[in-house]
């Protein structure tokens, strides 16, 4: 890796504007200045980014997997390919994220984590775990596996947590009996609790981001909206998550999962600031389409993907997206008309605020990290840049 690195005649995308015909200094793998023009740098590894953007990189909070591999393989070596596969897109950063499982492969992947951390040196760096179930609602377990849904365990959570300490998000169903109390000890831990695959409606959501639920998990799929019970209507996560101003949301901008109008929708009253972009992959990311595998090779469910989606095998759902992060972009640009500085905000400082990495991460600013994307006006990602090194040139 070199100290200094000098990327010059680039459009640099800032939290509040795009600098043109700029020049962004990288020492000892942090930002060190932005200058307009192309300053003379003394021995400097120079980089043209031939008038292209220069980009904080994406940081990608939920995905299960990408290339051939899905996190619940359980390997190190799962964890490395999906590292790297998804950083040729512009991902600087991720959450890995399980499925429900088997306790005992649930702890195999963790640690899987630990030791793929340690060892990542060419992919998107691995910033913490984040187990999403099995504490859901059965009636909305999507793609997820019924046999390992459950309500919360406390000392099945409390031996986890105290065990591993990258474990930095759980998603779960906040009306579950236990839930509400699974959240607070989260909340105590430095974790964050997400609502997800979830039955509960408003005031039940309402109370769970009183105690710690401030995220919902990939917004609209596996929540209800507005509903009825024997006739009487009520609102749902869907309605809470917009009524409630400080809750954040994570979406799924693949362009399946979540058509033009509700993206508009999302943006309009969330905001770029309360909206984070995910590509909640799994293992059929970046492979040709055809039939795939959700999960782990020892409990997932067969898929099929095609027309840019995984779906169930009957085709009466989707099974997950197979998104990488420069579509996400791509789609909020086109489909949903988002400013690209907006767009950049939610592929990067807004996901980082959420996991609490914004002091390091997420924007390009002088003593931050050198998390760095160039990609065309088609978003064609040119380099992916982790801490200073790179580690994907076109």
């Amino acid at each position: 890796m070199f100290s200094k690195i000098k990327i010059f005649n680039g459009k640099i995308i800032t939290p509040k504007s795009i600098l043109e015909n700029a020049s962004l200094i990288v020492l000892d793998g942090k930002i060190s200045g932005i200058e307009k023009g192309n300053p003379n740098i003394s021995d400097a590894l120079e980089i043209d980014a031939k008038g292209h953007y220069i980009s904080p990189g994406f940081i990608d909070i939920h995905l299960h997997g990408g290339g051939g591999s899905d996190f619940m393989d359980g390997t190190p070596e799962a964890f490395l390919n999906i590292a790297e596969t998804h950083a040729k897109y512009g991902t600087t950063a991720m959450f890995p994220t399980t499925l429900t499982t088997e306790p005992e492969d649930l702890v195999a992947t963790i640690e899987s984590f630990e030791i793929a951390k340690s060892r990542n040196t060419n992919g998107a760096s691995l910033l913490g775990m984040h187990l999403e179930g099995p504490y859901f609602a059965i009636n909305q377990k999507g793609a997820q596996n019924p046999r390992f849904i459950r309500n919360p365990e406390e000392t099945e959570y409390k031996k986890l947590i105290k065990n591993y300490k990258s474990i930095k998000r759980w998603s779960a169903a906040p009306e579950l009996p236990g839930a509400i109390e699974f959240g607070r000890f989260l909340v105590e831990n430095n974790i964050l609790p997400a609502i997800a695959h979830t039955d509960a409606i408003y005031e039940e959501a309402e109370e769970a981001f009183r105690n710690g639920y401030t995220l919902a998990t990939h917004f609209y799929s596996a929540m209800l909206g507005v509903t009825r019970r024997n006739a009487y209507r009520y609102a749902g996560v869907v309605e809470a998550a917009y009524l409630i101003d400080d809750m954040d949301v994570e979406i799924i901008a693949d362009g399946a999962h979540l058509p033009a109008p509700l993206l508009k929708l999302i943006y309009k009253i969330k905001g770029p600031n309360r909206t984070a972009l995910i590509t909640d992959a799994m293992r059929g990311a970046a492979m040709p389409e055809g039939k795939s595998l959700l999960g782990g090779y020892k409990n997932g469910v067969e898929v099929i993907v095609e027309d840019g989606v995984a779906k169930m095998t009957d085709r009466n759902s989707f099974a997950g997206s197979v998104a990488t992060f420069d579509r996400l972009v791509r789609t909020m640009l086109t489909l949903a008309e988002v400013s690209l500085l907006d767009t950049i905000t939610m592929a990067s400082l807004t996901p980082a605020r959420i996991m609490k990495v914004q002091d390091q991460k997420g924007s390009l600013e002088i003593g931050k990290d050198a998390d760095i994307v160039i990609f065309d006006k088609d978003i064609n990602i040119q380099m992916t840049m982790v801490e200073g090194r790179i580690i994907y040139q076109l």
